[in-house]
């Protein structure tokens, strides 16, 4: 019990003192939005070019990972879409906001930490494979469906356009777009550049779990709490069981196989909210489903932990 707790205690009390001074009046909110907007657009996207840049792209990927994983999130986003559209009796788009809430895991600011923690940096491979597809499937995922939903009825010819557009604005998709170009093609990068990169990559995640903590001030529980602990649910535990079956099923290896239930066992992240905004549809869920599940995902987390072998 004692190694668990040493593994999340850290990674939450560093959400905990960005919520405090938020809290407290030490920083205001512009002041997280800035830390947050500098670790989206420019810390985590180092981060994901220096790993893919690195990586040993043929040991690291592999369909059994990726079919585990991405399973996982295709189920947890078709029952939240479900539950909002015939439990709750939600419209169409703003039941593919709510879906979008159950399939877009924390995969950044808490799951590479926490596997880090838990099992050292040297297992993180599995991680970075997982996150380097993670914001491109997901917007794709979600954007793709609900712009099929907004143009019911009406031509979908100019709907590729659309998803790409969305897609490569997005500084993550820009920054794994580039390590993969630079690995596929083994172009060479001065010593002093990657120095650089890494110096910032090592800023991303505590200032990302700093940042997350003061922006989860403004996320207050409110209304449509069955619908946000429905979206709780989905994200702790069917979106982490569903991926322990398939990742059995799969036969993946024990490394790749505790990155993917704990990737997938993290709570809603923010990108939920991000989402929500873009559309106009489900803010308050994704919202307070932010709140509500990074709070009960200490426990959670704990016991996939537990589980974990």
């Amino acid at each position: 019990m004692q190694a668990l707790l040493d593994v999340i205690v850290p990674v939450f009390l560093v959400i905990g003192f960005g919520y405090a001074a938020v809290w407290r009046g030490f920083l205001e909110d512009k002041h997280i939005e800035g830390l947050l907007r500098f670790s989206q657009n420019f810390l985590f996207p180092t981060l994901l070019f220096q790993a893919i840049a690195r990586m040993d792209l043929g040991a690291t990927f592999n369909g059994p990972l990726m079919l585990s994983f991405y399973t996982g999130s295709l189920a947890s986003f078709a029952a939240c879409l479900l539950a909002a559209r015939y439990l709750f009796g939600r419209d169409l788009e703003d039941a593919v906001a709510i879906g979008f809430g159950g399939m877009f895991a924390n995969s950044l600011m808490l799951g590479l930490p926490i596997t880090e923690r838990a099992y050292g940096g040297g297992a993180l491979g599995p991680n970075f494979a997982i996150v380097a597809v993670h914001a491109p499937f997901c917007y794709g995922v979600g954007i793709t469906v609900m712009e099929i939903v907004r143009a019911r009825g009406q031509s979908l010819a100019k709907l590729p356009g659309t998803v790409a557009k969305a897609m490569f604005k997005n500084a993550l998709v820009i920054g794994i777009g580039l390590g993969f170009i630079i690995n596929f093609l083994s172009i060479p990068v001065p010593g002093a550049v990657m120095d650089a990169i890494s110096i910032l990559s090592r800023a991303a995640l505590p200032v990302a779990l700093f940042g997350m903590g003061g922006v989860l001030v403004r996320y207050r529980p409110r209304g449509d709490m069955k619908m946000i602990a429905f979206v709780c649910f989905s994200s702790l535990v069917l979106h982490p069981s569903v991926v322990w079956m398939m990742g059995t099923l799969n036969g993946i290896s024990q490394g790749e196989f505790r990155s993917a239930v704990l990737t997938a066992s993290m709570p809603p992240g923010i990108n939920i909210y991000v989402f929500a905004l873009l559309y106009g549809r489900g803010q308050k869920v994704a919202a307070s489903a932010v709140l509500l599940g990074t709070a009960l995902s200490i426990g959670s987390i704990w016991v996939w932990l537990a589980l974990l072998p």
